[in-house]
């Protein structure tokens, strides 16, 4: 039998509550009933079954570029949309790499600099 991903962690030198909060409202799911502010691990479920994000605070920052991050696609608005909201919520712009057809993506980071994309979606 192979292993199966349970949860997807980020590590955070923050409150966890706080960056789990974040990405909470970004993607619509909801932070778990038994975590609180100020726990030291905090998880978004997912209601799909996919794996669930986990905060950990951990004692030593970022220090380079993520190996892994999320591509993220727009459902219901256009990618600059996605990007204006993402922004509203803390999020920082880091580089537009948007083609002149329209393909590519935005590069963001989370308020403690995890990268992400916001690709573009059905709308545009």
């Amino acid at each position: 039998m192979n292993p199966t991903i349970r949860h997807i962690t980020f590590d955070c030198t923050g409150d966890p509550y706080e960056l789990a909060q974040f990405w909470s409202a970004l993607l619509g799911n909801s932070i778990s009933d038994e975590d609180k502010p100020g726990d030291p691990e905090v998880l978004i479920e997912d209601p799909t079954g996919a794996p669930g994000l986990l905060f950990v605070r951990v004692e030593e920052g970022k220090t380079a570029k993520n190996r892994l991050h999320f591509d993220l696609k727009p459902t219901g608005r256009t990618r600059a949309e996605e990007v204006a909201r993402a922004l509203t919520l803390g999020a920082r712009r880091l580089a537009d790499h948007t083609r002149p057809d329209g393909r590519g993506w935005i590069t963001m980071s989370d308020p403690e600099g995890n990268e992400f994309c916001i690709e573009r979606g059905e709308l545009g």
